[in-house]
């Protein structure tokens, strides 16, 4: 055995380790994205038989089990990306986020005073009883569902919030989507979470879970038979929570956003020395 291992180590060089190291890198990424879903019952169930199956035809000798197994692989095959299909869908999403040194910051000033709007009209809207569905558009586009709603181009303010989510207003049924500073089109249609949630969750909070799953947005709910106010990112919901909450949580999503105060990519030219364009210095 140890023969064996020696030579296969001494015949290691820098093409296997960075071999090796790939492999680990996309393996890890496939666990990491699974991590909290019912996805990681399935790996569990699916790593279960085929070591199940690998003990039992070592051990045994099973020709027609040994048959079975053998013939079964390439229908497993083509089964994977059908049942990791959710999970493979975000992988190819984030890879695919326009995120990069060329991708400009939102100003913080105006970030911060949206975020403190939104948790603020979230808080009125629940001591009054009105339901709400709030999504800020982050890195991913979300014009898909934009063009389902009415196109508003307007001003955070509360004022505005509250308006549009009255329960007597036309466009209250349905979510609004805030692109930076800016209410982008309101009674948009967000699609539903297709994982099982409590029976006390109504449509809205499906909806939240079902766009968080789909992109990086985040989404605020308000409940309108309880008044709870509740955040949705990345598939998961955060419960409970007043406007000191609401506004703490929102900002440590922004937390990078809010402490770039100039676009990525002239941050990444400024690291380099050179001169102003207004220098005098070449000036007799």
């Amino acid at each position: 055995m140890f023969p064996d291992l020696s030579f296969t180590i001494s015949q290691l060089n820098w093409n296997s380790v960075i071999d090796i190291l790939l492999v680990t890198l996309i393996f890890y990424w496939m666990l990491v994205l699974v991590q909290g879903t019912k996805a990681v019952q399935l790996l569990r169930g699916l790593l279960f038989l085929v070591v199940l199956a690998i003990t039992t035809t070592s051990i045994f000798d099973l020709t027609a089990f040994r048959w079975l197994m053998s013939n079964s692989l390439p229908a497993l095959l083509v089964a994977i990306p059908v049942i990791f299909q959710p999970e493979l869908r975000r992988a190819l999403e984030r890879l695919g986020r326009t995120g990069s040194i060329f991708t400009r910051a939102n100003h913080p000033a105006k970030l911060g005073e949206t975020l403190k709007t939104v948790s603020a009209a979230a808080q009125k809207l629940s001591l009054q009883g009105h339901g709400a569905l709030i999504v800020l558009e982050r890195e991913t586009g979300l014009q898909d569902y934009i063009e389902t709603g009415v196109l508003l181009e307007a001003r955070v303010s509360q004022e505005l919030l509250l308006t549009i989510f009255y329960v007597n207003t036309a466009l209250h049924d349905g979510a609004v989507i805030i692109r930076n500073d800016r209410v982008i089109a309101a009674s948009c249609l967000l699609p539903l979470s297709r994982i099982e949630t409590d029976g006390h969750l109504g449509t809205r909070h499906r909806a939240s879970l079902g766009l968080t799953e789909a992109t990086d947005a985040i989404v605020v709910v308000v409940s309108e038979e309880t008044g709870i106010i509740s955040v949705a990112h990345n598939g998961r919901m955060i419960r409970n929570l007043d406007e000191q909450r609401l506004f703490k949580i929102l900002t440590a999503f922004y937390r990078s956003q809010l402490t770039q105060a100039v676009p990525k990519w002239v941050e990444f030219l400024q690291k380099f020395p050179g001169r102003r364009s207004g220098d005098s210095s070449d000036t007799p």
